[in-house]
């Protein structure tokens, strides 16, 4: 069961973490954004549009690089990994919905080499959650957020495009 928690606006979380992202990247050039399936895509589609970046939108699906593919299994869902555009030498922000153990940014920076070498790739998460199991911290995050290691945050968007974050109390 999925239940809206009103501590989370997740629509205010977009708008700090877009502010974040502007400031940080006004002075970047070659500039990418990639969205990691499936909560980070929605996001990264409305920052790409927010920040005039349509043309230099990227997604992955880390489904085959994740090192607990063995234990976890393939998901029903695997998407394809969509990049049109050279990640060769371009500053790269990748984009995830919720910051957890690390190992889905590091499956994802490991797909993205696979299609070139960026000269710098920085993280933006709507949420990080702690838990850390790898040395990975985000450039931009809208808020951290602590909930028991049991529960999940789930990302959701609703057809007119708005964001909800829930609490997962499966």
């Amino acid at each position: 069961m999925t239940n809206p928690n009103p501590d989370f606006d997740a629509e205010a979380m977009y708008a700090t973490l877009l502010q974040q992202v502007k400031s940080g990247l006004a002075q970047v050039e070659n500039v990418a954004i990639v969205g990691i399936h499936s909560g980070g895509a929605w996001l990264a589609e409305r920052l790409a549009a927010d920040l005039q970046l349509t043309d230099r939108l990227g997604f992955i699906d880390v489904s085959f690089h994740r090192d607990d593919y063995a234990e976890k299994g393939l998901k029903v869902d695997v998407k394809s990994t969509q990049i049109a555009f050279d990640v060769e030498g371009a500053t790269v922000v990748l984009v995830d919905d919720v910051l957890y153990t690390g190992r889905t940014t590091r499956a994802a920076i490991n797909e993205l080499f696979d299609y070139g070498r960026p000269a710098r790739v920085m993280l933006a998460a709507l949420a990080d959650r702690g838990g850390r199991e790898l040395p990975v911290a985000a450039d931009f995050v809208a808020q951290t957020i602590s909930i028991p290691d049991q529960r999940q945050l789930v990302l959701q968007r609703a057809d007119d495009g708005r964001f909800s974050l829930t609490v997962d109390h499966a």
